[in-house]
């Protein structure tokens, strides 16, 4: 399929609106909810957190595995995305909806349940994510799917963010723990839902190819080893990682840095520019890399978003404005970053196709997954360990060694992190020309002909069976 209808984009882009609600809602409210209302301890709670992402590394790649291996009527990807939505929207409902219980009750009860959600949330999102590369084989039409799917992310991001304070706004609900419940079980009503709905609309709008998965006994390892030997796909991940890790930083600390170096209460206010001039300034770079590729694009891209960060570093009190616009500046080039190496993750799975003779979709957004939850944890846990180390106190004044690494960890390091990220970047080698090459290449191998190595011009080809 070389082009979609916007009715069909839309339709794939909708369950990560949805999706997005296993984000902040997850990571920041629900924390405090459960320790402040519900009354796990937070040493329990923060263990939990940690054993819940280790869990979400094994369980990623070997969903992306099964996804790739398994042959129904209905396809590889689509019975995942259904059952796993109406399973994480019941773990949604309950995680949500805690009952009236005992500390040791609450915290069984929080472990359960956050351990269901992120392995139902897995089985939905890996093949959702795997889906993507199969809807089309154009190169430039995987950049627009991906943009939406990913502007989708980020608006449902920002939604999810507001929720729980538009909630408690609509409804009146006032402070305090009965207060917290309510606003969570309006919550559930909400959000269980439309990840249902969302995800019967993205099934029902494709039909999936049959395709041979092949190499069925073949062992786990040796499939992430091939994987990790795609050339492409290692610079890409390996650039993606480095910059990830940088920009998990500014996520975790943005809250301290608002309040301690700029004495400012406006942390949401900076939130919502970043995010909405990420998703305004998303078409413009579709079209930019329609008529300069993607590989420019995204370099571009991230070089705007460094460029304008490295400044945060020398701010302090009563720089609110600057800062503001610093943010804005860098938030030109936040959605770029975010889409459109999932287009070109795409293009090296074809690549993976023409060196092994399979679709292998989920191998490689397992693979991603990982690299993403590692870094987001990496990100949190040295951030934070590195801010105590410092002499960060709560709700004090804090020291000038404090404000100091807040602002080498907020800026410095994420711009350092990008700046690398770029320069590995420059050796990513599928162009558009290069890609149309592999498609072609793919189709006279499925003719039978031998065929030349895109990459290698010299080098034949002989598929891995």
């Amino acid at each position: 399929m070389k082009t979609l209808s916007v009715e069909k984009k839309i339709a794939y882009a909708a369950p990560a609106f949805a999706l997005a609600v296993v984000g902040i809602p997850v990571y920041v409210y629900l924390p405090k909810f459960y320790t402040d209302v519900v009354g796990v301890h937070i040493s329990a709670l923060g263990a939990i957190l940690l054993l819940v992402r280790l869990f979400d590394a094994l369980t990623d790649p070997a969903i992306g595995l099964i996804s790739d291996r398994i042959q129904t009527p209905w396809g590889r990807r689509r019975p995942f995305i259904l059952g796993g939505a109406v399973f994480t929207a019941i773990a949604v409902i309950l995680l949500f909806n805690p009952p009236h219980m005992g500390s040791d009750a609450a915290t069984l009860w929080f472990l359960s349940l956050i351990f269901a959600l992120f392995l139902f949330w897995t089985v939905v999102i890996v093949p959702y994510e795997s889906l993507g590369p199969e809807l089309t084989f154009d190169y430039d039409e995987r950049t627009t799917l991906f943009s939406m799917r990913d502007g989708a992310l980020i608006a449902g991001t920002l939604v999810a963010a507001a929720s729980p304070a538009a909630v408690k706004w609509l409804f009146v609900i006032s402070e305090g723990g009965a207060g917290e419940r309510e606003t969570f079980f309006i919550l559930s009503l909400v959000y269980a839902p439309l990840i249902i709905i969302t995800a019967i609309w993205c099934v029902l709008a494709f039909r999936e190819k049959i395709i041979d998965t092949g190499m069925r006994t073949e062992k786990i390892f040796s499939r992430v080893l091939s994987g990790l030997q795609n050339r492409p796909f290692r610079i890409l991940l390996i650039s993606y990682t480095i910059s990830a890790i940088g920009n998990n930083l500014p996520a975790t600390l943005i809250l301290y840095y608002v309040e301690y170096v700029l004495h400012s209460p406006r942390a949401d206010l900076y939130l919502l520019i970043y995010f909405v001039t990420g998703i305004l300034f998303l078409p413009m770079w579709v079209a930019g890399s329609g008529r300069f590729g993607k590989k420019a694009v995204w370099l571009v891209s991230m070089a705007v978003n460094t460029g304008a960060f490295f400044w945060v570093f020398f701010l302090g009190p009563g720089d609110e404005m600057i800062y503001g616009f610093l943010v804005l500046i860098s938030g030109i080039g936040f959605g770029a970053t975010l889409a459109i190496p999932s287009a070109i993750q795409a293009d090296v799975i074809d690549y993976d196709e023409l060196k092994t003779g399979q679709r292998r979709e989920g191998l490689y957004i397992g693979l991603w997954s990982i690299a993403k939850k590692l870094a987001a944890a990496l990100g949190v846990g040295v951030g934070l360990a590195l801010l105590g180390a410092s002499g960060y106190i709560p709700n004090i004044q804090q020291s000038a060694s404090v404000v100091f690494t807040l602002r080498v960890l907020y800026a410095l390091v994420p711009c350092l992190c990008n700046a690398a990220a770029l320069v590995i970047a420059l050796y990513y080698p599928i162009s558009g020309d290069l890609h149309r090459a592999i498609r072609e290449a793919i189709a006279r191998q499925a003719e039978g002909h031998l065929v030349y190595d895109p990459l290698a011009p010299d080098q034949p080809i002989h598929q891995e069976h």
